[in-house]
C-alpha cells in the first residue's frame, strides 16, 4: 500500500479520535447532563448493552433503503435517458426532480403512512425513493450530455447505429456522473428513512428505536441506535464505492476521487 494511500487513511482516523477525545472531555470539564449530550464512553457503554436490537433495528431500516434506492435509481436512469433524448420530456421532468428534491420528509411520510397503512412498509421505502430520484436523475442527465462531438461524429462516420453509439459512447461516459449520484443517494437515502420512521409506523427502525429511547429519557442509548445510523450510511456508501470501482476497472476508467 502506497504511502498517499495510508496517509488518507490516516488523516480522517485521526481526526476523529481527536474529535472523540474533544467531546469526552468537554462533556465531562463542564459536567454536561446527558439530555443535552451525553459522552462517548456512555454510548459506547450502551451500544455494547443493545448490539442486538441496534443490529435488527439497522437491518430492517437497511432494507427499506436498499428497496427504495434501487427503485429511485433505476427509475431515475430510465428518465435521464428518455429526458437526453427529448426536449419535451426534459422540460417536464427536470422541474419535477427539482420539486422532489426539495420535498419535506416530515410532510410526505405521514401522508404515505395515512395512505398505505401504519403496518407497511411501503411509505418508507417510497420516501427513500423520492429523495433518491433527484441526485441520480440530475447527474446522469448530465452524464449522458456530456459526449464531445468529435466521438459522437467518429461512430457516425463508422456508420454505428444509434444503439451503438448510446452503447460504446453515451453510456460509458455516464458512469461516473451516475455513480456520483449514486454515492450521494446511498447517504441521503440512509437519511430519509430514519426521518420517516420518527411518523409511526412499525417500531422496529433506526429512527423508531430513536425516539423510542430519547422519550424514556435513555439519551446514551438514543445515541447508541444513532451511531448505528451512521454505520449503516457508512456501509452503503463504501459499498457504492465499490461498485463504481468494479465497473469503472471493466470499462478501463479510472473512478472518481481515486
Amino acid at each position: 500500500m502506497s504511502a498517499a494511500r495510508v496517509s488518507r487513511w490516516v488523516a480522517p482516523v485521526l481526526v476523529g479520535v481527536l474529535a472523540l477525545v474533544t467531546w469526552q472531555v468537554v462533556v465531562v470539564a463542564a459536567d454536561l447532563p446527558p439530555y443535552l449530550l451525553p459522552s462517548p464512553t456512555a454510548i459506547v457503554e450502551q451500544l455494547r448493552q443493545v448490539v442486538p436490537l441496534v443490529w435488527s433495528a439497522a437491518l430492517a431500516t437497511g432494507a427499506n433503503v436498499l428497496v427504495g434506492l434501487v427503485a429511485g435509481a433505476v427509475t431515475a436512469v430510465l428518465a435521464a435517458f428518455v429526458a437526453a433524448r427529448s426536449r419535451i420530456v426534459d422540460g417536464l421532468m427536470s422541474p419535477t426532480a427539482a420539486a422532489l428534491s426539495v420535498m419535506p420528509i416530515v410532510a410526505l411520510a405521514p401522508a404515505l403512512n395515512t395512505l398505505f397503512g401504519t403496518t407497511s412498509t411501503t411509505p418508507r421505502r417510497l420516501v427513500v425513493a423520492v429523495v433518491v430520484f433527484a441526485p441520480v436523475f440530475v447527474n446522469t442527465l448530465r452524464g449522458l450530455r456530456q459526449v464531445q462531438p468529435v466521438h459522437r461524429d467518429l461512430m457516425r462516420a463508422y456508420a454505428a447505429s444509434s444503439w451503438q453509439v448510446t452503447r460504446t459512447v453515451t453510456v460509458p461516459g455516464a458512469l461516473p456522473y451516475l455513480f456520483t449520484g449514486l454515492r450521494i443517494a446511498s447517504s441521503t437515502g440512509v437519511i430519509a428513512a430514519v426521518v420517516a420512521e420518527y411518523f409511526g409506523g412499525l417500531q422496529n427502525g433506526l429512527g423508531s428505536r430513536i425516539t423510542a429511547a430519547a422519550a424514556n429519557s435513555a439519551y446514551a442509548r438514543a445515541w447508541a441506535f444513532v451511531l448505528g445510523a451512521i454505520l449503516l450510511g457508512l456501509v452503503l456508501y463504501l459499498a457504492t464505492a465499490a461498485l463504481e470501482r468494479a465497473v469503472a476497472r471493466r470499462h478501463g476508467a479510472v473512478p472518481a476521487g481515486t
